[in-house]
């Protein structure tokens, strides 16, 4: 987990602007964690809690609770409607 949250901060700088050389600072200027992060801790504390509970909850709140880390229109739109809590994720 913290490999995929480290990745993810490295590559939020070039996440929409491709970096193709390998010489790079690994945490430079403009790097922060991303709603890849978020929802992946969501995920962690729904197994460490169990994954007995509606996996949707812990997305849920994880996303409110980080709103501006880049998720996308068609996420938001699932994470706002009533659709999400009846959605089978597992």
């Amino acid at each position: 987990m913290i490999g995929a949250i480290v990745g993810d901060i490295v590559g939020s700088r070039f996440e929409f602007n491709n970096h193709k050389s390998k010489d790079f600072d690994l945490f430079g200027p403009g790097g922060t964690f991303t709603d890849d992060t978020v929802l992946t801790v969501a995920v962690a504390e729904w197994f460490l809690n169990g994954a007995r509970d509606d996996l949707a909850d812990y997305l849920s709140t994880w996303t409110f609770k980080y709103p501006n880390c880049s998720f996308g229109g068609m996420y938001w739109r699932w994470v706002k409607s009533d659709v999400q809590r009846t959605a089978l994720w597992y």
